[in-house]
């Protein structure tokens, strides 16, 4: 079966709780919970808290999460930034189990200079799965390392390159971020599912157009193509609408992103159930 979430992120400016009645009023039955949402990251991240809201709303049954990737990078050539950063992403997947999530997000990093990627790039990233794979280590929650979209520094920008990963690491699963992929072209998002959909664990769900990434799905010919494909591979793992708020004109209520969330649900519901 599959479920259909958002980003916590969609709500960023409101406390917590709203967050998550947003979220059911909008007719979500899921969420990705991102560690840096402002009301609970600033606040030093209380697992109670949001303990409390999972169990207030019996409505969002399944909980993701997105590890911290703001102002962090593990594969920073400044060793401290990449300390922290792994330390945040080893701190998240304790919290992601201890909350009963069922799949981490992760990014993989970037070369800090606007370079090309190389070998001591690769040894920082091999070094940061070394460290997940201890970490995730007799717990039930998936970890799955995201698609980023081609810029040149960034890694894991193609689905070749995805692939090979995956079949170094068996433990590992896969996040498909399609707006990363469509920014290339629709023809990299069916690779990427073509290539990867035995570890696809995750769907970051949101359209790119001319440069501008995460933009909603509703009423595109293309999205829905993307859709039927995966109905037609079989995957009922967890859509996640990952829609940005500063791509629209005007500031957003909360009762305007309710709305825009529904549209984007019937949408899914359409081609997936």
């Amino acid at each position: 079966m599959v479920h259909f979430a958002s980003s916590s992120l969609f709500f960023h400016e409101y406390p917590l709780p709203e967050v998550f009645d947003y979220m059911e009023e909008a007719g979500l039955d899921a969420m990705e919970f991102w560690v840096e949402t402002p009301s609970f990251w600033l606040a030093g991240r209380p697992e109670d808290d949001l303990a409390r809201c999972i169990a207030a709303h019996p409505g969002i049954g399944t909980i993701n999460v997105h590890a911290p990737v703001l102002d962090l990078n593990p594969l920073s050539i400044n060793p401290r930034v990449a300390a922290a950063s792994v330390q945040y992403a080893v701190e998240a997947v304790g919290m992601a189990e201890r909350i009963g999530a069922g799949v981490i997000t992760l990014h993989p990093g970037r070369r800090t200079a606007k370079r090309v990627p190389g070998g001591p790039e690769f040894r920082r990233l091999s070094r940061y799965l070394g460290t997940l794979r201890e970490a995730s280590r007799g717990k039930r929650v998936r970890l799955a390392l995201e698609n980023m979209e081609k810029k040149v520094n960034f890694l894991l920008c193609s689905p070749e390159e995805m692939r090979e990963l995956l079949d170094r690491e068996p433990w590992l699963r896969f996040t498909l971020d399609v707006s990363h992929a469509m920014g290339t072209s629709i023809a990299e998002v069916n690779r990427y599912i073509d290539l990867c959909f035995d570890r696809l664990a995750n769907v970051h769900m949101s359209r790119a157009s001319d440069g501008t990434m995460h933009l909603p799905i509703a009423g595109s010919d293309e999205m829905a193509g993307i859709l039927h494909t995966l109905r037609d591979y079989g995957y009922e793992g967890t859509i996640t609408l990952e829609i940005e708020d500063r791509n629209f004109p005007q500031e957003l209520s909360s009762e305007e992103k309710i709305l825009l969330l529904s549209g984007e649900v019937a949408f899914l519901r359409k081609y997936l159930e």
